[in-house]
């Protein structure tokens, strides 16, 4: 019987990440200070040690990741590559559907690729403290443990409407020893002043960052992380594509698309960049590679924003980005995919989309709840919310196969596990979840007020 479950040894993580700056042709606008002109290393130290600035900055193609985090890496990496084959069943499709599940860390999700690292680089530098924001909880409770490895203390402010649905991720956190805060919290300017125009407010990504940069700002002991958008968090979860390539080269097989759910693009950009550097380096096999992220369609950055330069928090304390953005102050709905809220998109992501070498879809919330129950019927999976966005698109395309007769190979990141989100697949299942419409008029009014560099 053809092998369903296709590993790798320990010997097989990468020993580099790739970096798809050094393969993009318009290379990625730089990011701005306050002036108006590019952010300099000094600006951007306060919060970030030296090695991460230099990868942020970097366009080598290859970065050699460090053995002390290779050696934890080792907990859980190389994850598998598995073929789909009940799902492809029940579809009755001709295609290959494979998945890349990255739940098998300890975390649950593809978070610690780069919590790790930047635990580690953080810890070398001498910092004692981390404090960054979370949506769903995967990121925290990542950090979290990455702060354990490392012997540091970490605070998290974790979005208000998340930290009321997903209790457990907030428990994992404190279990690894962080500090949880429900954001806007009374514990910074930016969320004093939030909660004081609105005691009701639930919180979104930007807001979280501006909290926790804000603190990073104001103490020497304590640095800032982030857990997708910006270039060395991309950078760090190449690492999936890298190994999805080798296991690929196991098996004698090559996707035809490869897709990845997208908030802030890094659980995409992980799965899809090393694909991509196959097609600028003119592989054969690469030439009809189609590369999709989904990103929900009641927050559809790159479907629906605007290229242009913005914050990455809603206070402004970010550096200027080039990116899809559908505003900093753009509030989310309340959707169960807390991942996926996030206003922006990463620069890198937005580029590739911009210049027509990746594609994008959006997709409403019940449809990938759908597709989440139909993928845990058949393979035994229980997908995290935001993977559901994945599992919807290859369904789809699947399904497109089923009628041309195409007999597509498709790979997508199967990013974490929902058992943390139970509570979501209940209010599915009673029937209170709803679709929310793209808040065309939020949207608008919050584009009016993106800043004018320079």
């Amino acid at each position: 019987m053809e092998a369903t479950r296709i590993e790798l040894e320990a010997k097989d993580i990468p020993t580099h990440w790739y970096n798809v700056v050094a393969d993009m042709p318009t290379p990625p606008a730089p990011p701005l200070g306050p002036d108006g002109k590019p952010a300099t290393p000094e600006q951007m130290g306060a919060i970030f040690p030296g090695a991460i600035l230099e990868q942020e900055m970097s366009a080598q193609r290859w970065i050699e990741i460090p053995q002390e985090v290779r050696e934890i890496y080792r907990l859980w990496r190389p994850s598998p590559l598995v073929r789909a084959v009940r799902l492809e069943r029940a579809l009755g499709t001709p295609a290959k559907i494979f998945f890349k599940y990255e739940g098998v860390s300890p975390a649950g999700s593809h978070k610690p690729n780069s919590a790790v690292p930047q635990a580690y680089y953080n810890k070398q530098a001498g910092i004692k403290r981390l404090s960054t924001e979370t949506g769903a909880g995967q990121w925290g409770s990542s950090i979290a443990f990455a702060g354990q490895m490392f012997g540091l203390d970490v605070r998290v402010y974790m979005v208000k409407v998340s930290y009321d649905q997903k209790p457990y991720r907030r428990l994992m956190m404190q279990t690894w020893g962080a500090e949880v805060f429900a954001s806007p919290s009374p514990l910074t300017e930016t969320g004093r002043r939030l909660l004081a125009e609105n005691p009701d407010n639930e919180g979104s990504l930007g807001i979280a960052i501006s909290e926790a940069v804000e603190e990073a700002a104001s103490r020497a002991d304590t640095n800032y992380t982030l857990g997708s958008v910006l270039n060395h968090v991309v950078l760090h979860q190449s690492i999936i594509g890298l190994e999805a390539k080798k296991q690929f080269d196991k098996i004698g097989l090559y996707p035809d698309l490869v897709i990845g759910p997208c908030g802030g693009g890094s659980s995409f950009a992980g799965i899809a960049f090393p694909f991509l550097a196959d097609k600028a380096s003119g592989d054969k096999r690469a030439e009809k590679l189609r590369c999709i992220a989904v990103e929900p369609s009641s927050c559809p950055t790159l479907t629906k924003g605007q290229f242009a330069y913005d914050y990455g928090d809603a206070s402004g304390f970010t550096p200027l980005m080039k990116m899809y953005t559908l505003g900093h102050d753009f509030m989310p709905p309340g959707i169960h995919a807390g991942g996926l809220r996030y206003h922006g998109d990463s620069p890198l992501v937005s580029q590739l989309f911009h210049d027509g070498l990746i594609e994008a879809v959006a997709v409403p919330q019940l449809a990938t709840f759908d597709a989440g129950v139909q993928f845990a019927r058949a393979e035994g999976i229980i997908p995290a919310p935001e993977s559901c966005h994945a599992i919807r698109a290859a369904i789809d395309e699947a399904l497109r196969c089923k009628e041309t007769g195409e007999a597509k190979t498709i790979l997508f990141n199967l990013t974490g596990h929902g058992h943390f989100d139970m509570s979501s697949y209940e209010r599915y299942f009673a029937g209170k979840l709803e679709n929310y419409d793209y808040p065309a008029d939020a949207v608008a009014a919050s584009l009016a007020h993106l800043p004018k560099p320079g």
